[in-house]
């Protein structure tokens, strides 16, 4: 005789999802309790949903009561759990992704929600937020975003902004975000040969980043600054764009002696002689010059 059949058969996703969404921060029911950001927001919340969706949350909600002695007590720590570094609206939609495995994002909060992402281990929550990124990119959030996925280690996001940069660079330079940026990823940017830009904009770009450093650092601009200027083709300047960029080094020395004279160099002996290849090599906003065709963009 034959056994017994057997299977596992979906009902509608859609629906479990929907009655799942009901329990979002609903005290019906809740077991913990979250005290969330400077506003001291109170977040309900149903301590086995978390402890099945997150590691970390199960390492938090099965912590010993303070104070003891029993580090295997299966009495649960009552609460509430003070989370005063969070935008409720960011702790939110982590919670929502947790109960329903689905996020509503918007460009305000997206780019605190993937840090959380990372924070709590939630790898699907990660790509959701890196997709709406990529989807919603714009000038004025492109660099946040590009810092964001340098700390987080996330390349292919990272790509995708390099690229947005590389498309509308005298725009992006602009903005707030560009001048916010670290100098290691700055720099990053900056050794892009499809930058649209000339190099002498680029150079005031730079100027003005390194001026916006230095304040929020309370460091001099030729020490924040440093990394990011070797990065700066100055060999495509012309004579008198290095005669002018000389007049204001003086006042700010942002450009190391060195580096300039390598430039007047290049001028001097008609070709890239003693120069890294890559500060020779135009890049695709660059504008022509006389004295490009005497540049050995592979001389070493």
């Amino acid at each position: 005789m034959a056994g017994p059949c057997s299977a596992r058969l979906q009902g509608d996703a859609a629906a479990f999802t929907a009655a799942l969404r009901t329990l979002v921060n609903n005290p019906q029911f809740s077991d913990v309790m979250f005290v969330v950001g400077r506003e001291q927001q109170k977040v309900f919340a149903h301590r086995c949903v978390l402890a099945c969706r997150c590691q970390a949350f199960r390492g938090m909600l099965g912590q010993a009561p303070v104070g003891s002695q029993d580090s295997s007590s299966s009495v649960p720590p009552q609460g509430p759990f003070v989370l005063g570094n969070v935008q409720p609206e960011v702790f939110l939609a982590v919670i929502e992704f947790l109960y329903t495995n689905s996020v509503t994002l918007n460009s305000h909060i997206v780019l605190e929600v993937l840090t959380s992402s990372v924070e709590y281990g939630l790898q699907d929550l990660c790509k959701l937020c890196v997709k709406f990124i990529k989807d919603t990119l714009s000038v004025e959030q492109v660099c946040e975003a590009l810092q964001a996925a340098v700390t987080y280690g996330q390349v292919d996001l990272q790509q995708h902004c390099l690229a947005f940069i590389e498309g509308c660079t005298a725009a992006v330079v602009r903005t707030q975000g560009f001048h916010e940026l670290s100098d290691v990823v700055l720099a990053r940017v900056l050794r892009s040969d499809r930058l649209a830009v000339d190099e002498l904009d680029l150079v005031q770009a730079v100027r003005e980043w390194a001026h916006v450093s230095s304040a929020v650092l309370e460091r001099p601009v030729p020490e924040v600054a440093a990394l990011p200027v070797r990065e700066l083709r100055l060999p495509l300047l012309a004579p008198s764009e290095l005669v002018t960029l000389e007049s204001y080094n003086q006042q700010d020395f942002l450009i190391p002696v060195e580096n300039i004279a390598a430039a007047w160099r290049a001028h001097a002996l008609r070709k890239g002689s003693g120069v890294p290849s890559r500060l020779c090599r135009p890049r695709r906003g660059t504008r022509p010059r006389d004295h490009h065709r005497h540049l050995e963009p592979h001389a070493k």
